[in-house]
């Protein structure tokens, strides 16, 4: 399992500290493919897995979820929202040496580790039928010896997930970001303990309604970079009051079991014999994965918490289907950056809003620059963002891909042709 896999959210215990010699290990890890262990969940993607995966974010643009749809449009078919790559990606990294074996074992232990931010990039769309090859390392580690988010030490650990296809061609490329928290400095300072769940009036669940009512998705008609100002606001997107509902249906898409590397019945027992950390015992012994403060309330009130969160790559998915809906099925999105700034809590209602910063030609391309943002009922900022948007044009013509730089189309060739090597060799 990668580390950035298993960490979505860990809460471990209360007691883990952050060591020097594990910053050291972290730090020697850049750069590195790492072998992933686990088993992707979409080994081939599919026209259902596809749609699962929009289903599970609460999108309904017919483009992630109909065929005959996506035949009328450019793309000539169905294509993959843009996080879906999250549930596909081969991994071909060989399995470490006995010293890769020493370097990559297990960091930080007892620490919280929580998903702190993303900025992806694509090149090109998914369909089904696509095979999608993945390569991961950690990109970055940055130490801060007393944190405004924990209290205590923290790092933070970036990784990059590089895409390609069976030919070696770059799909998208990401760096998440994650902060390692030691968890009783942020249990000590009780930043939550005045957090009370909000309670929803009729009226205010009919004002939520009519919010969704009114999602606006330009489909096909194409919103030309001509027709845009700066200053334009972006038709929102409410998500919300969130429950554990929400939570489930995201796992369906996003393949929660093999994404961890962990699930029901005997998976569960066999990830506890290799991993007995990533368990604690419930209030009646039963041991429970730690990823359940996302549904448990107890779980939650334990480490200090008003009420199980989202993970946080569920906004990144929000603000996704935003701008998505806002730019049309002729528009490409370029690049999105977010950080998740606080805990989107159940029960708490998100509001995605964008505005247009910046337009501009650049090489023929006609780029428009939005600042995004997922704001609760609280009137927080929890999750602020920007995107890169790539819109058809009256007077240069339809979007045009973007073509990944030369480093990026060097290693995609590199990948197939070491796996193959390998293949040969091992006949």
């Amino acid at each position: 399992m990668t580390k950035a896999n298993e960490a979505q959210t860990v809460e471990k215990d209360t007691a883990g500290r952050i060591t020097d010699e594990d910053i050291d290990r972290a730090r020697a890890q850049i750069g590195i493919p790492q072998f992933e262990r686990n088993d992707v969940f979409n080994k081939e993607t599919s026209r259902d897995t596809i749609s699962h995966f929009a289903f599970g974010i609460g999108d309904d643009n017919p483009l992630w979820h109909d065929p005959d749809y996506g035949r009328t449009t450019r793309w000539r078919g169905q294509i993959a929202s843009p996080l879906y790559l999250t549930t596909t990606g081969v991994d071909e990294t060989p399995r470490p040496d006995p010293e890769q074996k020493k370097l990559f074992r297990g960091l930080f232990s007892g620490v919280g580790k929580y998903y702190s931010g993303t900025d992806w990039t694509w090149f090109r769309p998914v369909r089904p039928g696509d095979v999608i090859y993945k390569e991961y390392s950690t990109a970055d580690v940055e130490v801060k010896e007393q944190s405004s988010f924990s209290g205590g030490r923290t790092v933070i650990d970036r990784y990059r997930f590089f895409y390609v296809d069976r030919d070696g061609r770059p799909v998208a490329e990401r760096i998440d970001s994650f902060i390692n928290a030691e968890r009783q400095g942020s249990k000590e300072k009780g930043k939550f303990s005045d957090l009370e769940r909000t309670v929803y009036t009729p009226e205010e669940i009919a004002r939520i309604d009519d919010d969704y009512a009114a999602e606006e998705c330009r489909g096909a008609e194409p919103r030309y970079w001509e027709d845009v100002s700066v200053g334009d606001r972006v038709a929102p997107v409410v998500k919300g009051p969130f429950t554990v509902t929400d939570v489930v249906g995201f796992h369906i898409g996003w393949g929660f079991g093999q994404t961890y590397g962990a699930g029901p019945l005997r998976y569960a027992w066999a990830k506890r014999q290799r991993m007995p950390a990533f368990y604690s015992n419930d209030e009646y012994g039963v041991p429970q994965i730690v990823q359940r403060l996302h549904w448990d309330p107890r779980r939650a009130e334990e480490i200090g918490l008003p009420a199980p969160y989202d993970y946080g790559t569920m906004r990144t998915n929000w603000l996704a289907h935003m701008v998505t809906n806002w730019m049309g099925d002729d528009g490409w999105l370029l690049r999105l950056r977010n950080e998740i700034r606080a805990f989107n809590f159940v029960g708490d209602t998100t509001r995605c809003r964008g505005t247009v910063t910046d337009k501009r030609v650049e090489d023929g391309r006609c780029i428009v620059e939005l600042e995004i943002a997922a704001v609760n009922q609280r009137d927080e900022v929890t999750a602020p963002g920007s995107a890169t948007v790539l819109l058809p044009s009256r007077e240069h013509g339809p979007v045009v891909l973007p073509e990944p730089r030369l480093e990026l189309r060097r290693r995609g060739a590199e990948m197939m042709a070491e796996a193959a090597e390998r293949r040969r060799g091992a006949r």
